[in-house]
This record gives structure tokens, sequence and C-alpha cells, in this order.
């Protein structure tokens, strides 16, 4: 197998209709099981409500992680955040961390809000590590393999200048 170049730049920018196949090609190779996945009904959806949706490509133009956000009244919601399978374990996924905590910083939002699901154990690890707490559960709320998985609700404080 050969590993992608880690090397920046990236590109980062928004995501367009055209970029849906891509995209659910993408998250289904990295999801943990295919009912994971996003549909293209969720990102085009999340287009035309006018979600801030980014994809990010490595130099090669090759697609490596998409990122979908809420912006509320003083808080925004990570809606969903898919990293190329290549790309795991990488810091691509603790980047965009870094650039939604920048977007909120813009959009005067003290509060990330996410939900997770349990039995993604890397990602719930790399939440905590970020700075998000832990601060309640959703019952059912996850279509599962076998019926529906409860989510972890976590949040993280956005300080007013970047840590």
């Amino acid at each position: 197998m050969t590993v992608p170049d880690a090397t920046p730049p990236f590109v980062d920018r928004p995501m367009t209709e055209a970029d849906i196949p891509a995209v659910l090609a993408m998250e289904v190779d990295a999801c943990l099981h295919p009912v994971h996945a996003w549909t293209a009904d969720n990102y085009r959806s999340s287009l035309r409500a006018g979600y801030w949706v980014r994809v990010r490509s490595d130099r090669a133009g090759q697609l490596v992680a998409v990122v979908v956000a809420l912006d509320g009244a003083g808080e925004v919601h990570l809606l969903n955040i898919a990293v190329a399978r290549a790309w795991h374990r990488r810091g691509v996924a603790q980047a965009l961390l870094g650039v939604l905590a920048e977007r909120c910083r813009q959009q005067g939002a003290d509060t990330l809000w996410l939900e997770v699901r349990p039995s993604n154990a890397p990602a719930h690890a790399l939440y905590l590590r970020e700075g998000f707490e832990v601060v309640g559960r959703r019952k059912g709320y996850y279509p599962a393999p076998e019926g529906r998985e409860d989510a972890i609700v976590m949040k993280r404080d956005i300080p007013r200048e970047p840590a």
C-alpha cells in the first residue's frame, strides 16, 4: 500500500454538489460500518440549508476529509467529520477541529457541540484530547446495524483567543 504524502499544504474549500460522489465513496470506506455513513441527501440538504460544509484535499488533489457544521446562536454544532481511511491517525481530524474552533471564534461562538457514537472509540478519544467534555447522552440517536445506538453529547468551550 502506498502511504499518502502527509506534507501540507492541504487545500480546504467549500464543498459543492459535484463533490458528493467522491465524498460518499471516501466516507463509506472510512466508516466503521456502512450504515454509519451520511447519504447524498444528507449532504445535499446541508448544502441547501447553508451549513458550513468543507472538503480537504491533499497536494495531488485527492479528497482527504469532509466537515459539516451548523452555526447557531453563540454556538457551532459539528454535524459530521469524515477522514479518508488512508489518512486516519495522521492528524487530519485534529487539524480540522482546529479550523472549526477558529470558525467558532470568527462567528463569535463560545461553544462547539457534537455527538459521537460510543462504538467510535478513536473519535471519542480524539475529542477528549481536544478538550471536549461529556455532557449527556441521547438514547437511540444513531442508526446501527442492529437497531439504534446512543450518542454521547460533548461540548468544548471556545476561548476568544487561540490557546
